[in-house]
């Protein structure tokens, strides 16, 4: 391995033992307050990555220094970066890395030569590129944002320091990619051939939680008990399992066959969602009028024992549960509750829900079937190809473009103090402010993590000094360079491994590895890195501030516009029909929405105005009535449809004045106005007398009444019984065998 200085005689370092490492004591100021899992003792599994990250990153110097490459520890900070206990998170996030390099490189060879000779255009084109490129990161939450955001920031990391050089800036574009590569390759074949961790057990054990958690809340509803606490955790599961399964595709073991088993499962358990609270909703409204019917109790009864069973036992059992489900609005249901209607209603509603929960059930416990066969390396059925609906995540627009202008005015500002005092570390001040703009940027408020990451690379500065004055100019050669990076490098990665820590130990690593990156370009000395670090912490201040004056939001404030983005789809769905793609990608959405405001509800207090934090399920019911509703509509005669029209009209109207906040319609959520219930009861009237000839409803018009009751049962909860028209007909003699 070359270095800048080689005359230094080889010093012979003594056996170095991890395990009773003593780091000497240094006095410095305080450091954040760390955590309670800063304590020592690490678990086998933290040792294991952390010495497989510092041999990935020794092994990636290695083969840049070989391979002449001028910058060889951007490689082993890249093997740092891309590290994740399971291997096929290092893949993935090393396929978007380089990609993301790519890009970002072929933007600076174009853009710096180009506008080399005007600073403020330059300075600008630059600014914009990573701006864009983090509202493009911010509209995908999963890890593919990575790629995203890497090719922002990567036209800073090699674009501002080559305003100067800027006939080599295709060189130096290179090189990093190749450094990139490298040290991606480097972590891909150590995490992936030395003890290699798949993603199954993380995966598996959250699909299967899910299952559990669903399994309970419907388990709750059938036994009449409580389910919130299983109600919220399904919905945060559905969203970490989302985002988890996007690595699935690089995992090493059989998982990666499973893919798209797994989407499909995570798609189905989310659908269950709102038919799981449409069920309890139905069974509450039963209870309210009247008591639970012992048929419906019997049912129930049934249905508990049956969640437990096999795919293929309860396909087995499936016709009887069926034949017990039909009856509850067969023929002699509907002679015992002739002068009912309400309570047919109910019951055609709650058949409805309950008909097409079972068929969702069947169907993810053979997914989860086929996802056990496709782990045993046996081949996974043929599936179709989902109907394109749109994004399953909540995506915020606004706050992507919000959270570029930040990033734009940082760099700007940065910018502008170095093209006007001439201050050499401009550069890497425009660097750092364009790096902390994109990192935190899907936070609420990134400023406390802004701020934390400045006060650990502070901390960091006395260890870097320590490899710049004394430590690196030791170095002949790899050996020894491994021996003075293993004890603070061992040490911190195995923080890194815990995620407790991972916030503190990783811009501590960051702060040492950034000395050994300036001993590639031979500066290696106390004053240049004094003013490289001036210049980095100048940057992250500035990303800080601005960060704090544009972008900064409270956790009440996000709420409350995760819920308006909820109202403004629900406007949607009531005034124009939707493909099924569409609206079950709605229904996704909703359910990622659940899970995102629950955090940000319990930070804000437990309460958040203008957000209904009794029932959060309450916007998602009445999204898959609308669904539902929407999709059968023109299928109705003429007599139902009627009064659908103004009634739909009515609810986006209400809906809007709610976004818009106008004065009456932020009152709490369970009380629109009178009108919207009088067109409710009219369009239940409407149904039933359009097929009053017909003795009863048919099966084709349940679907229809099931919405209408269920819209009925989430706007207006506390409602009287409505004046129905009765059964007319007598069929007796038709519907009886």
């Amino acid at each position: 391995m070359k270095f800048p200085a080689l005359s230094f005689p080889a010093i012979r370092l003594p056996t170095l033992r991890l395990p009773t490492l003593r780091l000497p004591a240094i006095r410095l100021p305080a450091p954040p307050k760390l955590p309670a899992a800063l304590r020592p003792g690490f678990t086998r599994a933290e040792w294991i990555f952390s010495i497989k990250a510092f041999a990935a990153a020794m092994l990636a110097v290695f083969l840049a220094s070989w391979a002449g490459q001028p910058r060889p520890f951007w490689a082993l900070m890249t093997a740092y970066i891309v590290a994740h206990p399971m291997a096929g998170a290092v893949r993935s996030k090393g396929v978007f890395r380089v990609a993301g390099t790519l890009v970002g490189g072929m933007a600076a060879v174009l853009l710096v030569p180009s506008l080399a000779n005007a600073p403020e255009l330059l300075s600008l084109a630059l600014a914009l590129w990573v701006a864009g490129c983090l509202v493009l990161s911010l509209r995908d939450r999963t890890p593919r944002a990575y790629a995203f955001m890497l090719a922002g920031y990567t036209v800073a990391l090699i674009g501002f320091p080559a305003v100067d050089t800027p006939l080599t800036i295709f060189d130096t574009a290179v090189a990093r990619l190749e450094e990139i590569g490298l040290g991606v390759l480097s972590a891909t074949l150590v995490h992936s051939l030395v003890l290699p961790n798949s993603l199954a057990g993380s995966v598996l054990g959250l699909l299967d939680r899910t299952l559990g958690d669903t399994r309970a809340w419907l388990t709750d509803i059938a036994a009449r008990r409580d389910g919130g606490a299983d109600r919220r955790r399904v919905a945060g599961d559905i969203s970490q399992l989302r985002v988890l399964s996007t690595h699935i595709p690089f995992d090493t073991s059989h998982l990666r066959w499973t893919a798209d088993a797994v989407h499909a499962m995570q798609d189905h358990v989310a659908a269950l969602t709102p038919l799981l609270a449409g069920v309890e909703d139905r069974l509450r409204a039963l209870e309210a009028h009247g008591g639970l019917p012992d048929d419906v109790r019997a049912l129930l009864d049934r249905l508990s024992p049956w969640l437990t069973l096999p795919a293929d036992q309860a396909e087995a059992r499936l016709p009887a549960l069926r034949a017990q489900l039909d009856a509850l609005t067969g023929a002699d249901a509907r002679d015992r509750l002739a002068g009912d209607p309400w309570a047919r209603l109910l019951r055609v509603a709650l058949a409805q829900r309950l008909g097409e929960l079972l068929d969702g059930w069947l169907h993810c416990v053979h997914l989860r079937a086929d996802i056990d066969r496709g782990l045993s390396g046996a081949p996974m059925p043929a599936r179709p190809a989902p109907a394109p609906g749109g994004p399953k995540l909540h995506l915020d627009l606004g706050m992507a473009l919000w959270s570029g202008a930040a990033a734009l005015i940082a760099i700007l500002v940065c910018c502008a103090f170095w093209i006007l005092t001439g201050w050499p570390m401009g550069a890497a001040a425009a660097m750092m402010a364009a790096i902390f703009c994109c990192f935190f940027a899907s936070m609420d408020d990134p400023v406390p993590a802004i701020n934390g990451f400045l006060a650990w690379t502070l901390w960091s500065m006395p260890f870097g000094a320590l490899y710049v004055l004394v430590l690196l100019p030791l170095v002949q050669d790899m050996w020894t360079l491994m021996a003075v990076c293993a004890p603070v490098f061992l040490l911190l990665g195995a923080f890194i491994g815990r995620p407790a820590t991972v916030g503190a130990a990783l811009p501590f690593l960051f702060g040492v590895m950034g000395t050994l990156v300036m001993h590639d370009t031979a500066q290696a000395d106390l004053t240049s890195y004094l003013n490289s670090m001036s210049g980095q912490l100048a940057g992250i201040f500035v990303a800080a501030r601005v960060t704090r004056l544009m972008r900064s939001v409270g956790a009440d404030w996000s709420a409350r516009r995760i819920q308006r983005a909820t109202w403004r789809e629900l406007d949607d769905l009531a005034r124009l029909p939707r493909p099924a793609g569409r609206g079950q990608a709605y229904l996704l959405r909703m359910v990622d929405r659940i899970a995102l405001l629950a955090p940000r509800v319990a930070q804000s207090g437990g309460s958040v105005p203008g957000v209904p934090t009794d029932d959060a399920l309450r916007d998602l019911r009445i999204g898959a009535d609308l669904v539902a509703l929407q999709s059968v509509r023109g299928q109705l005669p003429a007599l139902a449809q009627r009064p659908l029209g103004p009634l739909l009209s009515a609810l986006g109207d209400w809906l809007r004045a709610r976004i818009d906040g106008r004065p009456g319609a932020l009152d709490e959520f369970d009380a629109p106005p009178a009108s919207l219930l009088e067109r409710l009861d009219a369009a239940l009237a409407g149904l039933l007398e359009a097929y009053a000839g017909a003795g009863d409803l048919p099966a084709e018009a349940h679907p229809a009444a099931g919405a209408l009751m269920g819209l009925r049962r989430n706007l207006f909860p506390d409602a009287p019984v409505p004046a129905l028209p009765p059964r007319t007909v007598d069929n007796d003699k038709e519907d009886r065998p």
